[in-house]
């Protein structure tokens, strides 16, 4: 299957490589045997019921795993070729690499402005203050919210945005440490449809300079904004491939199952 898929994509080197990926937590298996590929400039969808293993499989590239007790891991990670657990690999700095958008928006209880500076202030990214200043303003725009808070940058708390204005401050916070691949666990899960489209819409404009991974339930949402899907069931990756390939013609019985709204 990953092999097949492979041979579906265009001439370039994929950013990550996943092979015969394992995870446990504790004496529970959460992932068996998981191996795929994500390109530049391409919009990846997790798909498959809930507890199947699509946001084990999201942590695990960013190693947010490690510090959970009792869980352990085996296969490999290569992220622009190189093993992300790697002895000379610094767990933070790889984080950099990944920006993270969570279903539920969490902006942090301080300023808009703090909100996206947090992480390149944190990281060193910037030299002055103006160069700062110039760098959120960028993120926001690219997330679409600069017209909206541009007058209270410093006035407004974050968390008192809007559902849908917090999720797209979490977007520019993510976008902040000029990361390859954003993450995204079920970005529109908690919004309502009109924040949801103004997401859709800006996750299609960011895989220009970006690839991204996106967990989703809606497999209206999954045909629309992405370019190849992944059906995960009990912890395997058991079809992987081009949107309206995997949709139409479904290879196995549960991901036919699945996406006819005959399981969840």
């Amino acid at each position: 299957m990953f092999q097949h898929d492979a041979h579906l994509r265009r001439n370039a080197d994929p950013l990550i490589t996943v092979r015969d990926l394992n995870f446990w937590y504790g004496d529970k298996q959460a992932l068996q045997d998981v191996s795929f590929a994500l390109y530049p400039n391409e919009i990846l969808a997790l798909i498959g019921p809930s507890g199947c293993g699509k946001s084990t499989a999201l942590r695990c590239l960013n190693r947010m795993q490690d510090h959970i007790r009792g869980a352990r891991q085996t296969g490999h990670i290569m992220l622009d070729g190189k093993d992300i657990h790697a002895p000379d690999i610094d767990p933070t700095v790889l984080r950099r690499h990944f920006g993270w958008v969570a279903q539920k928006p969490n902006p942090f209880p301080m300023s808009v402005f703090e909100n996206v500076a947090y992480g390149a202030r944190l990281h060193g990214l910037m030299r002055t203050r103006a160069d700062l200043a110039a760098h959120v303003e960028d993120c926001l725009r690219r997330a679409h919210l600069w017209d909206e808070v541009k007058d209270e940058l410093h006035g407004m708390d974050g968390t008192a945005l809007s559902g849908g204005q917090q999720q797209r401050l979490c977007i520019a916070r993510a976008l902040s440490t000029k990361p390859e691949i954003l993450l995204m666990d079920e970005p529109t899960g908690s919004i309502d449809p009109i924040a949801t489209a103004r997401v859709e819409e800006l996750m299609m404009e960011l895989k220009a300079d970006h690839a991204l991974i996106v967990i989703t339930h809606s497999m209206m949402e999954a045909r629309r904004i992405a370019d190849r899907v992944a059906y995960f069931h009990m912890g395997r990756l058991l079809e992987i491939g081009p949107t309206q390939a995997v949709f139409d013609h479904p290879h196995t019985p549960e991901a036919q199952r699945f996406i006819h709204g005959l399981t969840g």
